[in-house]
Formats: structure tokens, C-alpha cells, sequence
């Protein structure tokens, strides 16, 4: 057959169907008790395919629960890409797979949606965009709160000067991380580490919150003689400068009881937002008005879901994602800096992000939660085997 003739056919085959084709690489915790489930809330324009694991037990396993045929090991991925039974992939891979899993599905036209942190370093983030842009594929990074409600609404309710202006923001996410052998417990290098792994929440919902990028930022460590710290550090606090005077601190741990609550100060009020990062508990958003404070409940809610849909529908209608790659540079950039900082025990400037589309109202998706999926042969953050 004529070569060009049968690339032809090939980049057909890879057009996007009316529902966006996806293999899900990576079957570790959060892949099966959140990634895996939210196909089902998804349907309309989703549609899981595959599976792409290191262990050939849990693909069997995980295959026959969602009833996917099509279960490929890490060795075989390239021939899941090849064949054209994908449209997207979902990466869930510990963080310093995520650049050669993106590119090697981007150099077959497969359409990416990545794990945050995007990558480890600014070089891979830069790496992953220009492969993408070369390919003409599609790169989201799955910042699931920029389409959840409760954040979505302290977003709004900062833009609208109910508080006046926005001022401090401050937050604590912290967690116990019992598996000695969890990835999260690894070097920074191998993007382990509190920073990368949880604090990249507060250093987005700042920057969305302020609607702005930190100008200069500064951290510091804690360690206790506790045996899970040997190679990352236990509790993190940092702080952010942004333009006209605005700070963002925040402190993180992963030895500490389990906390997900920020803060926002204006010159007029304030809005707590309580398990504010959480996708397996209730949010309570409160606003602080003179003496007036107003209480909403948001019920537990399928946050992986909306990310489906809303990518499918970029691929669909070739629409550049919101949070796009750019997004997801701008919180490692921002992450390198405080680590910097940590080594060097001095604040650390940073060069001028650009960074100009935020979350909004708009993005908006609400789908229902789901009962808990059997999990196979995946360790919880707790310790706990499931």
C-alpha cells in the first residue's frame, strides 16, 4: 500500500468519534478510586477504552471490573497508541513519568489530559508545550477545581468586591502519609515531596483567588526524627508576594492531622472556604460581611467527571483548554522557586509569568458522587491496602 496513502488512513482512523475515546495510564490510587469511576457521570462525550498498567494482575482485574478488553502494559503502550483505539489519554503516573508518557501518545495525535503537577521541572513543562503545539494535539492539565462549584463561587464572590480587595490569603493542607514506600515520601527531584504533591493547591487557588502571579516567594522546612522524612521534608511554609501588596502563605505537611481549609481576607470581609481541596468530603464555603456571615454547603461531588466532559468537548470543537498547559508551567515555575528557596534560605524573585485566562463561572460542572469503587492492588496515602 502506498505509504502516504496509508497515513491517510491512519489519521482518519484517529478522528475524534462523537464520544472522545480514552485510555486511562496508570492504575494507582487515585486512577481507580476517582479517575476510573467518573467515566460512568462522563458518558455524553467520554468513553473509557483502555487500560495501561505495569501490573499485568491489576489490569486483569481492573479490566474485567469496567469491562475494558483492550489492557496494555507500560512495554505495550505505543501499540495501543498505534492502532488507533484511542482519541485522549488520562496520564495518572507518578509525577517524572508524565512528560514521556505526553509525548510519546502526542507524537501519534493523541490528545493528552495530565495529572498536576504537569511535570517536575519548567524544562519538561516547556518540553511537553512545544510537543504538543508540533503535533497540533490538544494538552490539559487536570486541575479538577477550576470546574468545581464551591471554589468556582469564592472566585466570584472575590471578582464582585464583596469583601472590597482581596488582600491575604492563607491556607493548611495537611494530611498523615503512613506507606513508608508512597511516592508522595520521594526525593523533590523525583517530584515527591509536600510541595509538589499538595501544595500546588494552595499556590493555584491563590492565584486564581487574586486573579495575579507572585512577584517573589520564600520558604522554610520542618522535620522531626520521624522515618517517613528521610528523603522529603514533613511540613513546608511558604510565603508569595504578588503586585499591589497582596501575600499568600500557606503551610503544608504530610505528618499532621488531615486539614483543606483556606482563607481570604479583603479590605471589607472574608471567605473561608473548608475542605476546600477535598474530592471525597463536603465543602462549607463561608462569607464574612461587617457583622453579616453567610453559610453554603456543598454536598460530596464527582470532581473527575467534569474534567472529561469539558476536554472532550476542547478536542470536540478544537478549543484550547482552560487550565491549559500554561497552567500548569506556572505552578511548577512557582514550585522550583520555593524549592530553591528552601536550599538557599533566601526569598527568590521570579520572572514575569504569563499567565492571563483564569477559572471561571462558566466552567461550572456539577455531577453526583458515586459509592467506592473495589480497589485493586493499590496501597491508600493512609497505609491502608486496598
Amino acid at each position: 500500500m502506498d505509504h502516504e496513502f496509508k497515513g491517510e488512513i491512519m489519521l482518519m482512523s484517529r478522528q475524534p468519534k462523537k464520544k472522545i475515546r480514552y485510555a486511562v495510564v496508570g492504575l494507582g490510587y487515585i486512577a481507580q478510586i476517582a479517575v476510573l469511576p467518573s467515566f460512568k457521570n462522563a458518558r455524553k462525550n467520554s468513553r473509557l477504552v483502555a487500560l495501561v498498567s505495569g501490573d499485568r494482575e491489576k489490569l486483569k482485574k481492573v479490566g474485567e471490573k469496567y469491562k475494558i478488553d483492550k489492557c496494555y502494559l507500560y512495554s505495550e503502550f505505543e501499540d495501543c497508541l498505534r492502532r488507533g483505539e484511542v482519541d485522549a489519554i488520562y496520564i495518572a503516573t507518578p509525577n517524572f513519568y508524565h512528560r514521556n508518557i505526553m509525548e510519546t501518545a502526542a507524537k501519534y495525535g493523541i490528545h493528552v489530559l495530565c495529572e498536576k503537577p504537569m511535570a517536575v521541572t519548567t524544562e519538561d513543562c516547556l518540553g511537553m508545550m512545544s510537543v504538543a503545539e508540533k503535533n497540533n494535539i490538544q494538552l490539559m492539565i487536570a486541575y479538577r477545581l477550576h470546574f468545581e462549584a464551591a471554589n468556582l463561587e469564592a472566585i466570584k464572590i472575590t471578582q464582585s468586591k464583596r469583601i472590597g480587595e482581596a488582600k491575604i490569603f492563607n491556607s493548611v493542607f495537611t494530611m498523615q502519609i503512613r506507606d513508608q514506600n508512597n511516592i508522595r515520601l520521594h526525593e523533590s527531584e523525583k517530584g515527591g515531596g509536600p510541595l509538589y504533591d499538595i501544595g500546588i493547591y494552595c499556590i493555584n487557588a491563590a492565584r486564581y483567588l487574586f486573579k495575579s502571579e507572585p512577584i517573589e516567594v520564600f520558604a522554610m522546612s520542618g522535620n522531626s526524627r520521624d522515618s517517613r522524612f528521610k528523603k522529603t521534608d514533613e511540613i513546608v511554609s511558604a510565603i508569595m508576594k504578588f503586585p499591589d501588596g497582596k501575600m499568600a502563605n500557606f503551610c503544608i505537611s504530610f505528618g499532621a492531622f488531615a486539614s483543606a481549609d483556606y482563607d481570604l481576607i479583603g479590605t471589607k470581609g472574608r471567605i473561608r472556604l473548608e475542605k476546600g481541596y477535598q474530592y471525597a468530603y463536603p465543602m462549607t464555603l463561608k462569607t464574612y460581611e461587617d457583622k453579616k456571615i453567610t453559610t453554603k454547603k456543598y454536598a460530596r461531588r464527582d470532581q473527575f467527571s467534569p474534567e472529561l466532559i469539558y476536554f472532550s468537548e476542547c478536542i470536540q470543537k478544537k478549543k484550547k483548554p482552560e487550565p491549559s498547559a500554561e497552567e500548569g508551567l506556572a505552578d511548577v515555575k512557582i514550585i522550583e522557586a520555593l524549592l530553591l528557596s528552601l536550599d538557599l534560605g533566601s526569598p527568590i524573585r521570579l520572572d514575569e509569568i504569563n499567565k492571563r485566562t483564569r477559572p471561571n463561572e462558566q466552567q461550572k460542572i456539577t455531577k453526583p458522587s458515586f459509592a467506592r469503587p473495589k480497589l485493586f492492588n493499590v496501597v491508600a496515602p493512609s497505609g491502608e491496602k486496598q
